[in-house]
């Protein structure tokens, strides 16, 4: 499989976020990094972004299972 590489605005669609939270959670180290891809360019592993949100959706359903709520 190839590492895609993705642009901001992907990023942005990809996740609902915005600019600043994407930047914000980076700074955190609660999001991807950018990759530098020359000059003032960066982009993102389209790989690592969906793994980033599947582990959001892993740790959303986990926590609602250990908050008390049963699956049917």
């Amino acid at each position: 499989m190839a590492n895609r590489i993705i642009r901001l605005p992907e990023v942005i669609r990809l996740t609902g976020l915005s600019r600043s939270a994407i930047y914000q959670r980076m700074s955190e180290n609660a999001f991807p990094n950018s990759i530098p891809l020359g000059g003032r360019t960066v982009g993102w592993l389209e790989s690592e972004i969906n793994d980033y949100l599947t582990q959001l959706v892993y740790e959303a359903r986990d926590n609602s299972i250990a908050g008390g709520k049963q699956e049917s």
